[in-house]
């Protein structure tokens, strides 16, 4: 009876152990199947674009009409602008903004805390109006600076949050050797704590950046004419009520996941360690 009960048990973990891998088997499927089809119609000539086959005559015109022939690389250095901007800004005062609520008590704290939770609420399309009359008061639309402080205001809360976190995985006893070493606050937080957070740095850089790379409504909504596009609203020009140009579409996002992918490859050995930090503590 107990051989028979033994048995039982290992053929259950044996069929669950094949459910589990067949289940995550699917679901990578799932997951690359997009991707690896856009990159094949990105090689395929346009009248087979919709063709269910793979590339049956290999072509690189969609390549060359996308850098050639459009304004590619204008989009291409605006995004550049607008991304490495957010990301400096975002990630310098998501960390200082991060540090002062782990580290000092005031007035307000909790309230503030709360507030960089409730902006994460609203729906992109409440705000896109609101928005747009702001930054057409202060003479900021078609202005990279304007989608800079746009892109701020979605990436800096959460990211606060989460330097929150980290930092709370930091001895307080460093600041404290800092004090007696003569250092002020904010010179201790940049010599000897900043150092120690570099994978959250990392986490909240990449999660900065890609925020600002690949985001479409706000970019649609308040830059307009070609040559102030980034990469997002330059991509809607090749499908839309007047074209229909696939063909240029998926070799277009191919160019523009490459960036961030070399971003994700310079950053992904701090990533796991730097989101488990900072969600360790709250």
């Amino acid at each position: 009876m107990a051989r028979t009960r033994t048995r039982t048990r290992g053929q259950r973990r044996r069929l669950a152990s094949v459910g589990l891998h067949l289940a995550l088997a699917l679901a990578a499927v799932i997951a690359v199947f997009p991707p690896l089809w856009l990159l094949v119609t990105s090689f395929k000539p346009k009248n087979d674009a919709f063709t269910t086959s793979l590339v049956s005559h290999f072509s690189l015109d969609n390549y060359r009409h996308v850098l050639v022939d459009t304004s590619f690389l204008t989009w291409f250095g605006n995004s550049v602008v607008v991304g490495g901007l957010t990301t400096a800004l975002g990630v310098f005062t998501a960390a200082t903004t991060g540090y002062a609520i782990s580290r000092f008590r005031f007035p307000g704290m909790r309230p503030l805390m709360w507030l960089l939770l409730l902006t994460q609420m609203f729906p992109v399309a409440v705000l896109i109006v609101p928005l747009y009359n702001l930054l057409a008061a202060l003479g900021l639309l078609n202005q990279p600076l304007g989608l800079v402080l746009t892109y701020l205001t979605i990436a800096v809360p959460f990211c606060a949050w989460m330097m929150k976190g980290f930092f709370d995985t930091i001895p307080v006893e460093i600041d404290e050797a800092g004090r007696v070493d003569g250092l002020n606050p904010f010179g201790t937080f940049w010599r000897l704590v900043l150092p120690l957070a570099r994978p959250g740095l990392a986490v909240t850089g990449f999660y900065t950046f890609v925020t600002a790379w690949a985001e479409v409504a706000y970019a649609s909504a308040f830059m307009t004419g070609e040559e102030n596009l980034t990469l997002a609203g330059g991509l809607q020009t090749f499908v839309n009520q007047y074209t229909n140009d696939w063909g240029s579409m998926t070799a277009a996002a191919v160019l523009i996941a490459v960036p961030a992918a070399l971003v994700f490859a310079f950053a992904q050995r701090h990533l796991v360690s730097g989101l488990t930090a900072g969600t360790s503590k709250g």
